[in-house]
């Protein structure tokens, strides 16, 4: 049986703030000797290619994860977009399973 969820990492609370803050960090970490981000674009592309291989060593299109995976993914990313100073809302859905899909409104 295969179950659909869907998570919104604008969810309050002290695991969401605590998801928020790891990717705060781990961004912080990534890019503090890296040249400022063009535009949002080129933020996108480093969260989707440098930022997630760098956290999950996959590539993002082969992500495996559950509920509480999704949670901390979109926190890991909210996080780390704040960081850039971007406030979004990322939003997971599980489609057909292996897959998630993610998107970030900006």
């Amino acid at each position: 049986m295969v179950t659909t969820g869907v998570y919104k990492s604008a969810d309050q609370g002290e695991a969401g703030e605590h998801r928020f803050r790891v990717g705060q960090g781990l961004l912080e970490r990534f890019t503090k000797d890296s040249s400022r981000f063009k535009d949002e674009l080129n933020i996108m592309k480093f969260i989707c290619k440098d930022f997630w291989t760098t956290v999950f060593k996959k590539q993002i299109d082969n992500l495996r994860t559950n509920h509480q995976g999704i949670a901390f993914t979109c926190g890991l990313i909210r996080g780390g977009l704040s960081n850039l100073r971007i406030k979004s809302i990322v939003t997971a859905e599980e489609s057909a399973m292996p897959a998630c899909e993610f998107q970030v409104m900006i």
